[in-house]
């Protein structure tokens, strides 16, 4: 029997298209549900952010960590974007499911701007929680985006990437905030 090169076209999620028996069963597979499970969860997550993350500008103090906290709103818009993306590219409806953890990170930073004093003790509080939130957006999307390449969804997981990298970024410049003032201004306070 003659040994055939699969030659069918890439569709837009970038796998081969339903010519290639091992690309689509591994499209209709176990990892494939929690791919799909957890793109709903950080999907809801994501709009939780948006919806939470205006407090936390509000309640901040340092104009530079309310300029981080901005800047990553208008970047977390773009993320809902690309998942958006991400859904119609893998033919699945667009819809969140409730993220345990992204409500129980919400509420603890919650709970932290009503606990600390304002001022530079509330900043620390915020970074701290926001903080939080980035580490569990970066192992989510980590996650993601490997599961695409696993599954060959090369468009997806070049999306993914590009969150990721975001996340990373925000999470450091939060990082340079509290140590290049906040932490600081918040030792130097008397309790």
């Amino acid at each position: 029997m003659e040994n055939k090169k699969n030659t069918s076209p890439k569709s837009a999620s970038g796998s081969e298209s339903s010519g290639s028996g091992k690309k689509s069963a591994m499209q209709s597979s176990q990892l494939m549900k929690l791919f799909e499970d957890q793109l709903k969860d950080i999907y809801w997550a994501e709009n939780a952010l948006v919806k939470a993350m205006p407090k936390m500008i509000k309640n901040a103090t340092s104009e530079d960590l309310k300029k981080a906290l901005t800047s990553h709103l208008e970047e977390t818009k773009g993320h809902l974007s690309r998942l958006v993306e991400v859904f119609s590219l893998i033919k699945v409806n667009v819809e969140g499911k409730k993220c345990d953890a992204m409500e129980g990170l919400i509420e603890e930073a919650s709970s932290i701007m009503e606990e600390c004093e304002e001022g530079s003790m509330r900043d620390a509080g915020i970074i701290s929680a926001a903080q939080k939130v980035e580490h569990y957006e970066i192992a989510t999307y980590g996650t993601l985006r490997q599961f695409a390449e696993t599954l060959g969804l090369d468009k997806v997981a070049e999306l993914l990437e590009t969150t990721l990298q975001e996340e990373k970024e925000a999470d450091l410049k939060l990082s340079d905030v509290a140590m290049d003032a906040v932490n600081i201004e918040a030792a130097e306070e008397t309790a």
